[in-house]
C-alpha cells in the first residue's frame, strides 16, 4: 500500500505582545549613482499596524522588496525577531514568517478559491492533490476572517475586490506570517470594499501580527494605524505614534502643507495687479484641494468642474 503523506503549513512561534518583530537601521538601496532609500529607520512590533505613507516614487515599492527579499539593501542593518538578516529571496523571507500582499494580490483570477488559497503550497495525498482537504482548510480560515464563500469552485475573478484581498490576507495568515506587508490594499476599492479590507487589518492586529499598511490615503491609515512613517523622495519625514498626531497634521504632512504655504505666501509676496488677481485664483485652487484631503470627500474645485461637464 502507498503511503499517504500531507503537507502541513508551517506554525512559528509567535512573537510576545508588543516586542519587535521587524527592525530596520539605517537602511538604503542605492542603484548605481541612483540612491531610492536612504537612512530609513522603522520598527515593526506584535500586535500594530505600522502605516508607511509616501507619494508616488517616495521609495515605498522599494522599502517592500527589501523587506520581502526581492531586492538586498546596500545600506545600513535590517533585523527579524533580533537577529540581523539579509534575504537572498522571497522564499527566505516567507520561510521567516514575512509575507507580503501585493497591490495585484499575485492571484489566478480563472482559478479557484480553493487552488488560489494553495497556489504553489498544494496538499497532496499519495501521488494527487488531496483537493478536499484543501477545500475545508481554505473555507475555515476565510470563516475565521469572517468572511464565507458558499462555492469555493467558484473563480477568484468573479469575486468582489474586499473579497479578493481577504483570501490573499488569510492565504499568508495561514502560512505563518508573522508580519503581513499590504501594498495598497485599498487603493482601488470603493468606500464599503475599502471597509471591508480596514476591517481584517484591525483583526490581523488583534490576533498578535506585525502589519505593514502602505497607503497614499492618510484617512485609512489613521482608522486602524498605531505608528505612522512618511517617506518622500527616498527619506523618512516623519516618525510618529498615534498619541502624538492628528488626522490633519497627518493630512498635511501627506499633502506637502509646508511646501505649498510655502508657495502660497511666494505667490502673495511677488505679485501686484492683475498677476494678484492670478495669483489669488491659484492659492484659492490649492486651498480647496488641502480641504479636500483633509475632509476626504469628492467635493471642491475638481468636482465642481467634473459636474459642469
Amino acid at each position: 500500500m502507498m503511503a499517504t503523506a500531507t503537507q502541513e503549513h508551517p506554525t512559528p512561534p509567535s512573537a510576545a505582545p508588543g516586542s519587535y518583530i521587524l527592525e530596520l537601521d539605517d537602511v538604503g538601496k542605492s542603484y548605481g549613482n541612483v540612491h531610492a532609500l536612504r537612512g530609513v529607520n522603522i520598527r515593526v512590533r506584535a500586535g500594530e499596524v505600522t502605516c508607511v505613507l509616501g507619494d508616488n516614487g517616495a521609495g515605498k515599492s522599494t522599502l517592500i522588496k527589501i523587506i520581502a527579499g526581492l531586492h538586498q539593501h546596500t545600506e545600513g542593518v535590517m533585523r527579524v525577531e533580533g537577529e540581523e538578516t539579509t534575504f537572498n529571496s522571497p522564499r527566505e523571507a516567507q520561510g521567516r514568517g514575512i509575507a507580503t500582499v501585493y497591490q495585484d494580490l499575485a492571484l489566478a483570477p480563472l482559478m479557484s478559491v480553493w487552488r488560489n488559497f494553495f497556489l504553489g503550497n498544494e496538499l497532496r495525498k499519495g501521488i494527487g492533490l488531496d483537493i478536499p482537504q484543501m477545500k475545508k482548510v481554505a473555507g475555515e480560515e476565510l470563516q475565521k476572517m469572517g468572511i464565507v464563500i458558499p462555492d469555493l469552485d467558484r473563480p477568484v475573478g468573479a469575486l468582489s475586490g474586499g473579497q479578493r484581498q481577504v483570501i490573499a490576507i488569510a492565504r499568508a495568515v495561514y502560512f505563518g506570517a508573522k508580519v503581513v506587508i499590504l501594498d495598497e490594499p485599498t487603493a482601488a476599492l470603493g468606500v464599503k470594499q475599502s471597509g471591508v479590507v480596514l476591517k481584517y487589518i484591525v483583526r490581523m492586529r488583534d490576533a498578535g501580527l506585525g502589519v505593514i499598511f502602505i497607503t497614499h490615503n492618510p484617512h485609512h491609515a489613521y482608522l486602524v494605524g498605531n505608528h505612522f512613517v512618511i517617506l518622500k523622495l527616498g527619506r523618512l519625514v516623519l516618525d510618529a505614534k498615534r498619541d502624538d498626531l492628528t488626522l490633519d497634521q497627518l493630512t498635511a504632512e501627506m499633502a506637502g502643507g509646508q511646501e505649498l504655504a510655502e508657495l502660497s505666501h511666494e505667490l502673495r509676496g511677488a505679485t501686484s495687479g492683475a498677476d494678484a488677481s492670478a495669483a489669488k485664483e491659484i492659492e484659492a485652487e490649492m486651498e480647496e484641494v488641502l480641504h479636500v484631503e483633509a475632509d476626504g470627500t469628492g467635493t471642491g474645485a475638481g468636482a465642481a468642474e467634473g459636474n459642469k461637464a
